[in-house]
């Protein structure tokens, strides 16, 4: 088969550790990095006789999720134990969700959700050894302070094409979340974890082919990679008449291999059955209320907001609506200066983030007000982009007020006729080639001249003012 023929078919299974004080069946009290084991008691290290107890907030954090994503809320949703056997899960199950999820369906952006379920985390393994390999030289601890900590899993359909697409979600998701305050959606710590499902197919069927799993990615760039690398294997071998074996996989983000780590389980093999020891989860109207009030304005509505209101390029209302810090900071400067063209104050957002790095806009030293003073200063023409771009990086690096650097350092535009035409004019004279082959049609000496003139007022002269002056002086059309 061709390998144009064949397209990717991707689903998107998310795990977010919810923002509770405790656990999620248990009073034991959150938190990352404490020493090892001491976050513990009977209940979440699944000591006989210990009973859980749901948490209440958990559950109204599942709820805002649930709106949040336009999904059907379950009037009545229960616990399940989730039956399989590894040494970060002592009570040899999982409390999860089967039938009867908290919320079912919904729609985030162009993709489709499947179900959005609670449950509670396995505790962590530690691999000693060269590698991280187990073998006789090399040994695995557990800590348990993860084990019961509460998850909210999100299961996209599976309609994602491409790992870019992917990637591009996933970030509007984590803003969404973070929005909603139900998670700090922190990757480097793991409270946020994706697994991919992935399948190729023949282009334009509607049948899913053999599916692998890649498993607990914590960066979007190691997602992305990691999608690119099953296709490309998964492609390799329906193009050599091989099968696709359906099983659970690990990339290696250093080495780029992948490894398989088990045979992918199907619902029947986890042998799902009624948590006994939990009562049904019943929604009531004050529940949904309560979680109603607090929804807060979300990053798609906030994107077709700036879109709509503000006449923002879809770029620049993506930028700032996916990172709701930028998009916090972007409406400070609109306030600062209510005056300003919304976009050109987006560009001027773009343009100091571009030199931040991964540091937010926020907490630099360019306040919301000397950006909107910038932005303002090189709308009125007392200030050319050159000369703005200048300031900024002045006040990223020292901080101020951009009137004074201007003042300061000389930066003030040049412009107008009477100040730039003797310029333009001295320039044409020093060049009396340039000049006859620009009377002759040919164009391309004009950016030599202008640089000249650039030079003469130290950067200050408008550009495209110094070009009309030019075609004047010379009787161009």
């Amino acid at each position: 088969m061709a390998k144009a023929e064949l397209e990717p078919v991707i689903g998107l299974e998310i795990h977010v550790q919810l923002r509770t004080a405790t656990k999620m069946f248990c009073g034991c009290a959150l938190g990352f990095g404490e020493p090892p084991n001491t976050r513990t008691c009977p209940v979440c290290l699944g000591l006989p006789g210990a009973l859980p107890v749901a948490n209440a907030e958990a559950i109204h954090y599942g709820l805002l999720i649930g709106l949040a994503l336009n999904s059907t809320l379950a009037p009545v949703s229960t616990f399940h134990r989730k039956n399989y056997f590894y040494p970060d899960l002592p009570k040899g199950y999982q409390i999860s969700q089967f039938d009867l999820p908290l919320c079912s369906g919904g729609k985030l952006g162009e993709v489709n959700i499947h179900r959005v379920h609670l449950e509670e985390d396995a505790a962590k393994l530690n691999h000693v050894g060269v590698g991280g390999r187990i073998d006789q030289a090399n040994s695995s601890i557990v800590d348990f302070n993860r084990g019961g900590t509460p998850l909210a899993e999100i299961v996209t359909e599976p309609e994602l094409s491409s790992a870019e697409q992917a990637g591009q979600w996933l970030r509007l998701l984590r803003t969404t979340l973070r929005t909603l305050g139900v998670s700090d959606v922190n990757m480097e710590e793991g409270s946020l974890r994706c697994d991919a499902n992935i399948s190729l197919r023949p282009a334009g069927s509607d049948q899913l082919g053999v599916k692998t799993e890649l498993k607990n990615m914590n960066s979007f760039r190691f997602i992305e990679r990691g999608i690119r690398a099953e296709v490309e294997r998964q492609r390799a071998l329906i193009e050599a008449g091989e099968e696709v074996v359906q099983e659970t996989l690990h990339f290696d983000p250093r080495s780029e291999a992948i490894t398989s780590l088990r045979s992918k389980e199907e619902a029947h093999d986890y042998r799902y059955f009624p948590e006994p020891d939990l009562p049904p989860v019943v929604i009531s109207e004050s529940m949904l209320s309560r979680a109603a009030a607090e929804l807060p304005e979300l990053p798609a509505a906030r994107e077709q907001r700036y879109i709509e209101q503000q006449s923002l390029s879809a770029e620049s209302a993506r930028m700032l609506a996916w990172r709701a810090e930028l998009g916090d900071y972007f409406d400070a400067v609109c306030e600062a200066d209510r005056s300003l063209d919304a976009q050109a104050a987006a560009n001027w957002v773009a343009e100091l983030q571009g030199r931040l790095g991964d540091q937010e806009a926020e907490d630099s030293k360019v306040s919301a007000s000397a950006l909107a003073q910038l932005a303002a200063l090189v709308a009125s023409s007392k200030i050319n982009q050159g000369g703005a771009r200048q300031v900024l990086d002045q006040l990223v690096n020292e901080g101020g007020e951009p009137a004074a650097i201007v003042a300061d350092q000389g930066l003030e535009a040049v412009g107008g006729a009477e100040q730039l035409a003797p310029i333009v004019a001295a320039a044409l004279e020093a060049n009396p080639e340039l000049t006859e082959r620009l009377r002759s049609g040919e164009m391309k000496p004009i950016g030599v001249i202008v640089g000249e003139v650039m030079k003469q007022t130290r950067g200050r002269a408008d550009g495209e003012q110094v070009t009309a002056l030019i075609r004047e002086q010379l009787g161009l059309s």
